[in-house]
């Protein structure tokens, strides 16, 4: 079965779907999208407080007042936040006030405590404050019964604040994904450990766990499961029941070890399609067990899993949790290198992309090799080449798919 990078992103997204949204505790929903409309049931602020640390007046007792002019006012009471004082403030008086404070009875303005001389018995005051000045009004910031945040907004830190204002200490989101990450070969070792003859140190299922958390899930790293058939399917029928999501590396292409498709393919509910572009052209994608739980097994080489992770995986994990769009965001560059590319295959070409004055600069970094992590440690973009593009010169228009939001 062959398959185009598109024919075969909508083969994933059609079988994943959002997962059920249900009440989150306020600090767990960062980073999640809301289900509902959230309607406040106080007003911001809920009284008339002070803006500043001064004094509570009524303005026109300070007409004229200037530093030629200073007019003393006695001190009747202090008010602090969080209490609140039965003092009126009379013409002719004044209170002492804290920032946040309630406003007391009678008075109309705050006078900031540069302007005065700071007394507690009697307040030496220089300026003159205009009626209203440093008062925050009850519900000017929001009304109680008004909407605050929309559903299908994505929390960041800006919309917890908001809905810790006005006393939501749960809300309704969509989790995060539960994705379990295992890697599979025989010639695979744990980092840390001694390498024997033929061994390599398995960075595939790090990669793929890292990639996933980065994209909001909840990870489960399994590890390195052994070529064997039996020890494949047992690891992975013990994961499904905390699975939303799986990834398996290595096993996929034609070769006679490539266990992950044998064993794979018997259940006929995973797909192993040759997918038209490089790196990653073996792919397989299905889903297991009653739940249905979706599985992606992507290719060995490391680079290869990883590019197949930010095409396929990372726009099934934005529908498990109802974000849009699915996909990272591309910009239109200017390659500085020349290069060539397969005819009939979409190439994801690793690049260091910055933004200037003249728009987006793209250059490549380390070689073409699906098997090079050096050069992809060092991108932050990849070049996506046609399939009917088999060169890229110097100065030529580029598509960029940005890997990192920080990135320019």
């Amino acid at each position: 079965m062959r398959r185009s990078v598109d024919e075969h992103l909508e083969a994933v997204l059609g079988r994943v779907t959002a997962l059920p949204a249900f009440d989150q505790p306020l600090m767990e929903a960062l980073g999640l999208v809301l289900c509902e409309d959230v309607v406040s049931g106080v007003s911001l602020p809920g009284f008339d407080n002070s803006a500043m640390d001064g004094y509570a007046v009524q303005a026109a007792d300070l007409a004229g007042a200037s530093q030629d002019n200073p007019i003393t006012l006695p001190v009747v009471g202090e008010i602090r936040a969080g209490r609140s004082e039965p003092i009126v403030v009379t013409p002719g008086t004044c209170v002492r006030i804290m920032t946040g404070a309630p406003m007391p009875r009678g008075a109309d303005s705050v006078v900031q405590v540069e302007w005065t001389d700071g007394g507690t018995v009697n307040a030496r005051i220089v300026q003159q404050p205009s009626f209203g000045m440093s008062v925050r009004r009850a519900g000017e910031d929001v009304q109680a019964g008004e909407q605050v945040l929309e559903r299908d907004t994505v929390l960041g830190p800006r919309q917890i604040a908001v809905l810790a204002a006005v006393g939501r200490a749960r809300v309704k989101a969509r989790p995060r994904p539960r994705v379990v990450v295992v890697s599979t070969g025989a010639e695979l070792k744990e980092p840390g450990s001694r390498l024997g003859e033929g061994q390599i140190y398995d960075s595939n299922s790090y990669t793929l766990a890292a990639a996933a958390r980065d994209a909001g899930a909840v990870v489960y790293r399994v590890g390195i499961v052994d070529d064997d058939p039996k020890k494949i399917m047992d690891t992975l029928s013990d994961q499904l029941v905390r699975a939303d999501l799986v990834i398996t590396t290595g096993g996929v292409s034609m070769g006679a070890y490539d266990i992950v498709k044998e064993i794979l393919s018997k259940t006929g509910t995973v797909d192993f399609p040759q997918v038209a572009m490089q790196p990653g052209k073996p792919q397989g994608f299905g889903v297991l067990g009653e739940d249905e739980v979706p599985i992606f097994t992507l290719p060995g080489n490391p680079v290869s899993a990883y590019v197949s992770f930010e095409v396929f995986v990372r726009p099934a994990l934005r529908k498990l949790m109802g974000q849009m769009p699915y996909r990272r965001s591309t910009v239109q560059g200017v390659s500085l290198d020349a290069f060539s590319s397969p005819p009939g295959r979409r190439q994801f070409v690793r690049a260091a992309a910055r933004s200037g004055d003249q728009g987006w600069m793209a250059s490549t970094v380390g070689g073409h090799g699906s098997h090079l992590l050096g050069g992809l440690s060092r991108a932050n973009a990849l070049i996506v080449v046609p399939e009917d593009v088999t060169s890229v010169r110097a100065g030529d228009q580029v598509e960029l798919l940005l890997l990192d939001e920080e990135t320019g």
